[in-house]
């Protein structure tokens, strides 16, 4: 294989979780994926930083000195967000949660569930843990902060003067601690799906034993929660001061957004439960399809492009040899190889291997196969048994089924 092709087949290997952000490797056996969009957190955490309360608390530092410090609070802010979920994976694992990867993105993180919690109580221990340890990092940063400033340096009675004694790195863990307590705070608002919304849901999973009820409830408390955020965000557009928030277009349109990712967020998630109880106690093998066309590894590409993927509407192909299942090939991985390789390329070589590829198994459920396709954003799953492909689980599959059961 030459270089080419192995940055194909790398490439492939990697598959579409690697190819939306920035792989920061593994936490305790959790994948972590930095969005794009943390980059706009980044910009505006320095940005702000460098023309607002460093130059007001450090009047003497240097440009340089002011614009290192901030670097340095955004780092290590973004850093605490990545604790915080953290906290929800090691948690959640403990208690049967699948948790295999932690998105950071524009509005915070993500620890991605591959189930839902099979009880209240796993769900209550969860949601709680990532609010604890961002209080506690607060905590911990504020007494860093007193070690780093030294002795007395904070027991003065004038605030600004204590803050232009301090040295860069007291000051970015000063600036740290109030901001991870105001994150662990705004997390326990009691709204789906914020953290507190899910201690919420939680608690009303436990009173009424009803999981969809509970959901609906929490979500209905998120989404009033949202639109409170978007109304605020509107007022401050135009002017108007809102207490707790401020005022200030930047920082309204910021608040409006917040409002509409969580409205949003809270309306999908209600929605995933009720599609959860509507398939029921269904198998992924109930509703998987077996008429799919499989592909030979040997194949050139060529061949593959001429008889499999033109004139079809499959998504994915199976590669199969010896009855077992190699890899899955699609349309992706050929658009990453060249056209005049083609010929010469075979199909092993740009296939998404079966180690690298996210499977089924026949005891998961049709709600497993939903949720793993909503949270990887894929188009189909293979159902596989010792590597023996089964069949394909696809979003059509399981929307087909939905709409069977509801109608009926």
């Amino acid at each position: 294989m030459d270089q080419k092709a192995d940055s194909a087949a790398r490439a492939s290997a990697r598959g579409e979780l690697g190819r939306r952000g920035i792989r920061l490797g593994r936490i305790a056996g959790v994948l972590v994926t930095m969005d794009w969009s943390l980059l706009i957190v980044f910009a505006l955490i320095t940005f702000a930083l460098s023309v607002g309360p460093l130059p007001a608390w450090h009047p003497n530092w240097g440009g340089l000195m002011v614009f290192a410090t901030a670097v340095s609070a955004a780092v290590l802010f973004i850093a605490s967000i990545l604790a915080h979920e953290l906290s929800h994976a090691i948690v959640g694992r403990r208690l049967g949660i699948d948790v295999r990867h932690i998105t950071l993105f524009v509005f915070g993180g993500m620890a991605h569930m591959e189930n839902e919690p099979r009880s209240w109580g796993a769900e209550l221990a969860m949601a709680i843990a990532g609010p604890v340890t961002s209080i506690l990092l607060g905590i911990l940063f504020f007494y860093l902060a007193g070690v780093a400033a030294g002795p007395g340096a904070m027991d003065t009675q004038d605030p600004m003067a204590a803050l232009a004694k301090m040295g860069p790195v007291a000051t970015v863990f000063i600036w740290l601690g109030p901001v991870n307590i105001l994150v662990g705070l705004f997390n326990m608002v009691p709204g789906f799906p914020l953290d507190g919304g899910r201690v919420l849901r939680a608690l009303l999973w436990g009173a009424t034993g009803n999981l969809v009820k509970a959901t609906q409830w929490a979500a209905a408390a998120g989404q009033g929660f949202a639109w409170l955020l978007i109304g605020s965000g509107f007022a401050m557009i135009f002017g108007i001061r809102v207490p707790i928030f401020g005022e200030g277009p930047v920082a309204g349109l910021w608040i409006a957004l917040i409002g509409w990712f969580l409205n949003n967020a809270a309306t999908m998630g209600y929605r995933r439960v009720k599609a959860q109880e509507t398939l029921g106690d269904l198998a992924a093998t109930d509703v998987m399809h077996r008429d799919f066309e499989a592909v030979r590894p040997d194949s050139t590409v060529r061949a593959f492009v001429d008889q499999h993927l033109l004139g079809t509407s499959q998504r994915a192909f199976p590669v199969i040899e010896n009855d077992r299942l190699q890899g899955l090939v699609c349309l992706a991985d050929v658009r990453r190889l060249e056209r005049e390789r083609y010929e010469a390329t075979r199909v092993a070589e740009i296939m998404t291997p079966i180690q690298h590829l996210l499977t089924l198994s026949p005891e998961d459920t049709a709600g497993d196969a939903m949720n793993r396709l909503a949270e990887r954003q894929v188009n189909q799953l293979p159902v596989v048994a010792d590597d023996r492909l089964l069949g394909m689980v696809t979003r059509e599959d399981i929307m087909r089924c939905l709409s069977f059961r509801r109608g009926r």
